[in-house]
């Protein structure tokens, strides 16, 4: 199967959709600007590998990461964190590049939340069949600020719910170039993604990659 790089006339057009108190849904907000960020996730992944990580409970994840910016989200078996070391390399995560900086900042405008200036990057590489169960992101220090999640490559089904796990959560298919923006009321909200479709993106071949900026203190 082909998915189609703009998907939809409607969808190569971006649109801004209220999803909850605090959350939008930014259809084709980084279209204009889908080389600089895919030539720039290259960058980063030449320098800190994709790598499949384990949680406390000893279960390999199935999506793929790494990070970019002054911390980096990892697990293993002594828990969820954020380190400035990649454990991999032993070095640094790579530095934010000034495109990822500047889609944060304009993003979360765009979900009311101005002077977002995030500290971490969270690189995730979703393959068919991966998918990610629905979860708080907690383990940062600064609530305040909010989540900005991007969408690049094959079509995905978000799952958002409320702030509780028994919450039914809402579906949303995002396609590339899409965003979501949450944070206020939203900020706790239990999420995830459902099993990834196979299919073949024009650009970035039988896999979705997601782009998740945070600030962690």
């Amino acid at each position: 199967m082909t998915v189609d790089l703009f998907d939809s006339v409607a969808e190569a057009q971006p649109s801004r959709e209220e999803i909850a108190d605090g959350a939008v849904l930014l259809r084709g907000f980084v279209k204009p600007i889908e080389s600089e960020l895919i030539e720039a996730v290259r960058a980063i992944v030449a320098q800190s590998p994709f790598r499949r990580m384990t949680t406390p409970g000893g279960y390999q994840m199935s999506v793929a990461m790494t990070n970019c910016g002054e911390r980096g989200w990892i697990t293993d078996h002594t828990g969820y964190r954020y380190d400035p070391i990649d454990p991999r390399t032993g070095a640094p995560w790579p530095a934010m590049p000034p495109v990822f900086c500047d889609l944060a900042r304009r993003a979360a405008e765009q979900g009311g939340f101005t002077g977002f200036a995030p500290d971490a990057c969270l690189v995730n590489r979703y393959e068919p069949g991966t998918r990610l169960s629905l979860h708080q992101d907690k383990d940062e220090l600064d609530f305040s600020a909010p989540i900005v999640s991007v969408s690049l490559g094959l079509p995905a089904t978000f799952l958002f719910g409320g702030m509780a796990r028994a919450d039914k959560p809402r579906r949303f298919r995002l396609v590339h170039g899409d965003v979501v923006v949450w944070g206020g009321p939203s900020r706790l909200a239990y999420h995830g993604v459902a099993p990834l479709a196979d299919g073949e993106h024009a650009l970035l071949g039988r896999k979705r990659i997601n782009l998740t900026f945070r600030r962690t203190r």
